[in-house]
């Protein structure tokens, strides 16, 4: 269950400081590697894919497998630079990814959950947020004071907000929203 597993790591954590060697843990989930590593190396199909602290392999992922393990959504599409120093990535199945990373060719594109911020269809685009993609909600998770929210669009997303806002907009599977997101948020990786 949960709480034991949490216990359970924050007792291996101790035990871990206080031993003071070298250790080697081997796990899948991300959350678990960052809170008992100092480096995490990300192993994709027998091969070190990445080497980095957790936040390293976060904010900068080197491949679409990085990404997904640390929890981002992430969507694939080719990319093409602007002339205004940003990239665009026409995704795969429709719609349009931006990014203040430069890239071209295939890519994979990556942006966390919580990120992404949910509007009903329609509503005013203003502010900072250039990325915009129409979706249904097709699940509504609660936890405690956050929600998490299944996305179908051309490629499926996930979303997650406080519960407030997710009353607020009144979320329910068959829901029609707009995804928003950053083009700062969004990490570019090839494919």
């Amino acid at each position: 269950d949960p709480r034991s597993r949490a216990a359970a790591a924050r007792e291996l954590a101790a035990a871990i400081a206080d031993a003071g060697v070298p250790t080697l843990l081997v796990t899948h989930d991300f959350a678990e590697a960052a809170q008992l590593g100092d480096r995490v190396a990300v192993i994709d199909a027998g091969r070190v894919v990445q080497e980095g602290t957790a936040e390293e392999l976060a904010a900068a992922p080197a491949a679409a497998f990085v990404a997904d393990f640390s929890g981002a959504v992430v969507l694939h599409g080719h990319a093409r630079t602007g002339d205004d120093g940003l990239t665009f990535v026409a995704l795969d199945g429709g719609g349009e990814a931006t990014s203040t990373a430069r890239a071209t060719g295939p890519v994979s594109v990556s942006v966390f959950p919580w990120e992404i911020e949910l509007a009903p269809p329609g509503s005013a685009r203003e502010g900072s947020s250039r990325n915009h993609v129409a979706a249904r909600v097709t699940t509504v998770t609660v936890l405690g004071s956050r929600v998490r929210v299944g996305l179908a669009s051309p490629q499926p997303l996930v979303a997650e907000l406080s519960a407030p806002s997710a009353r607020a907009l009144a979320l329910a599977p068959g829901v029609e929203v707009v995804a928003s997101w950053k083009a700062a948020a969004t990490r570019v990786v090839p494919r």
